[in-house]
């Protein structure tokens, strides 16, 4: 019985506590947009003197007000964002970068930096849907009500996109900064994959970053970025690669391999099977293959979670799942059960699941 009642009394404290994280937890995001639009990790890697950088030193460097700008890295110092040391001489304080403000950088294209996802979902055309998340569950009663995008746009997310050239612009960047962070792990998972392949398309490539990078690493292939035309027509022109405009849902160019990463969670299972359809009839018969790059949601957490990583890779592709449904109409993160279906409708005869230590996994779908 104390035992139990201990129990509720820590339980209440810890709520008592936590509740604030939902009252102003949007600070957290809200700060480190602001960093990166004053360019503060950039300031600090880039300055000078061997010394941290003063507070002064910095302000005239970001043109920001001294007295906002202290209050700003003190709350990002807290947050683990900045580090905040003693200089050489003793006599003052100042700031250093760590891993995650380098993340931050938006001038770093070394693979690491998710600055152009920050400023992307930061965009008010997408934070405005999350205040209608509700949307997303119409009563019985009510009837169906369109979803968070749609109801605050009046068109979906692509639709959108299409007609506002500086946001499809940021979803692409945002893309490939993920892409050049998370496709040489995918690489390192694909060896032995590729030695009989001569051509990969990749679905949905947007700026074509995901074929210059695998490309490099198996210079044999001959990719072929294929997505819409009017991402098409901003896509990078690199070595190895042909842009190729197209519709997933007609069909994909006929190919040895079909590379396809973050596309089939945009969409239900009746347009993930279909896109998925084509990719296979894309492929040969017989060695023909289909690499997907997508989460998977653990459904028994005692098997899928064993450290500390595997719980905060966990929390992302829930956080994703979350950011389907705010932003997309059916879109969803799936479970291995829910992959397996929309793989077998879509008439694969096997498919296997590689882990590369992140919030994606590489699935591997083999035609026959």
């Amino acid at each position: 019985m104390e035992d139990t009642k201990k129990q509720l009394v820590d339980e209440e404290a810890k709520a008592s506590l936590d509740i604030w994280r939902y009252v102003f937890g949007f600070a957290d995001i809200a700060a480190a947009k602001c960093a990166i639009d004053l360019n503060i990790p950039e300031a600090i890697e880039n300055h000078p003197s061997s010394h941290p950088v003063t507070l002064a030193e910095l302000s005239s460097a970001v043109s920001a007000s001294p007295s906002h700008l202290r209050r700003i890295m003190r709350f990002l110092v807290h947050q683990g964002l900045f580090k905040e040391v003693a200089t050489k001489d003793g006599l003052a304080t100042g700031y250093t970068n760590t891993p995650l403000s380098r993340r931050m950088m938006i001038t770093k294209r070394d693979g690491k930096s998710l600055a152009p996802f920050v400023l992307f979902e930061t965009r008010p055309e997408m934070l405005a849907p999350w205040l209608r998340l509700s949307s997303v569950v119409p009563s019985p009663v009510n009837g169906s009500t369109p979803p968070p995008f749609d109801a605050v746009h009046g068109k979906d997310v692509w639709s959108f996109a299409q007609g506002n050239p500086g946001l499809s612009d940021l979803i692409n960047e945002a893309m490939a900064c993920d892409t050049r962070r998370v496709v040489p792990r995918v690489a390192g998972a694909c060896h032995g994959l590729l030695d009989d392949v001569d051509t990969v398309v990749d679905v949905g490539g947007g700026t074509g970053e995901t074929l210059g990078i695998l490309v490099k690493e198996f210079p044999w292939i001959k990719g072929f970025n294929f997505d819409l035309p009017h991402v098409i027509g901003v896509a990078q022109n690199l070595d190895g690669v042909t842009n190729v405009e197209g519709d997933m849902f007609d069909s994909v160019p006929a190919c040895d391999a079909v590379f396809i990463k973050w596309v089939l969670h945009d969409w239900g299972d009746k347009d993930c099977i279909k896109i998925l359809k084509n990719c296979k009839e894309a492929v040969p018969p017989i060695v023909g293959k289909v690499l997907i790059v997508e989460a998977v949601i653990g459904e028994n957490k005692k098997t899928m979670i064993v450290n500390e990583r595997d719980e905060k890779l966990e929390h992302v592709r829930l956080m994703l799942d979350m950011v389907m449904m705010a932003h997309t109409s059916t879109g969803k993160e799936r479970t291995l059960k829910e992959w397996d279906f929309v793989l077998t409708e879509a008439g694969f005869a096997r498919y296997e699941v590689r882990d590369i230590d992140d919030v994606q996994c590489l699935i591997i779908a083999y035609r026959s």
